[in-house]
């Protein structure tokens, strides 16, 4: 194990205050040195005169990979500097966003509380298990709580929480996502989007001559668009919306075989929910054109890799297997 993941692994409860502080700035700058940036080589690219990058993160730190730890940064240094006791947050049970936050919290030394959309599940569940092992505690609600949520004073039945919202959208997350790409050496960038926090933070840093492009998860995401005109003010961007395959974590047999041989093709595993849609809606868009010739194009892979398991469990009975 090289130094960067014994850093990342290091426990941080008994560090103090201030050491725990500059930990976590210097973990985020080994982290940032694990992103890398490679070339996609395709016959259709170079018919296309265009060039395709992929923003990867290597980061041994895998349950807050790709885009999390990058929103999740400001928020956790907002929580210590305040002196909250614990961290609360919202997602369904196969959620990264509670994964990433379970283990975040678990390397800041603070606790972490998971309010979770459904019934308790048996232990077979993947993505609560390692919350768990990560110090989260759980308060299942039913769906129509979970769906009023927003009107209900969490802070009563858990006081001194710092509570960050689902999916991780708030302004501190547009912050820390505003440093999340490598390289600024592209005229597209191309992102997943699910609450518009990441890709307003990318459009935040971009230049006048660029352009993001989003890629809705959601069926019925058009209320996006709203969403990151909270954050942002410019217009070099736009939200794609036809490349979700009926809904968000849903898919068919067409995705599950781009997505491995996607891998098999360039080594690169794709999440069911996010960057499978994203990159196959890049790759689709090149085919008709929508790009102009002679540009680059950056496409950020946002991790989530977490989420193969519970989606190959779902998916068992349909014999489709994502490798």
């Amino acid at each position: 194990m090289g130094f960067s993941e014994n850093i990342h692994f290091l426990k941080l409860s008994s560090l103090g205050t201030n050491l725990r502080y500059s930990f976590l700035y210097l973990s985020v700058f080994l982290k940032s040195k694990n992103r890398r940036v490679v070339s996609l080589k395709h016959p259709l690219f170079k018919e296309k005169k265009l060039k395709v990058l992929v923003q990867i993160d290597d980061s041994p730190f895998d349950q807050c990979s790709g885009n999390k730890w990058w929103k999740l940064k400001y928020n956790l240094l907002e929580a210590k500097e305040n002196n909250f006791s614990s961290i609360l947050t919202f997602g369904g049970a196969f959620s990264n966003h509670i994964l990433a936050v379970s283990k975040a919290a678990q390397q800041m030394g603070i606790k972490s509380i998971g309010i979770i959309r459904g019934q308790e599940l048996d232990g077979t569940n993947h993505t609560l298990k390692h919350a768990k092992e990560n110090g989260m505690e759980f308060y299942f609600v039913d769906r129509s709580t979970y769906r009023n949520k927003e009107n209900i004073d969490w802070s009563q039945k858990f006081e001194n929480s710092f509570i960050i919202p689902e999916g991780g959208t708030n302004q501190l997350a547009v912050k820390g996502c505003q440093e999340f790409l490598a390289t600024n050496l592209f005229d597209y960038v191309c992102c997943s989007v699910g609450t518009g926090g990441t890709i307003s933070g990318i459009i935040k840093s971009l230049n006048d001559s660029q352009f993001a492009l989003g890629f809705s998860a959601l069926k019925k995401g058009f209320y996006l668009e709203n969403e990151i005109k909270k954050y942002v003010d410019s217009d070099n961007w736009s939200l794609n919306h036809d490349f979700h395959f009926n809904g968000y974590a849903k898919m068919n047999k067409e995705l599950v075989d781009f997505m491995n041989e996607f891998k098999k093709t360039y080594h690169i595993p794709l999440d069911p929910v996010y960057t499978s849609k994203l990159f196959y809606g890049v790759l689709k868009l090149i085919e008709q054109d929508y790009f102009p010739n002679n540009k680059t194009i950056l496409i950020v892979h946002s991790g989530g890799l977490q989420g193969i398991v519970g989606m190959n469990q779902k998916n068992k009975s349909k014999q489709w297997y994502i490798e």
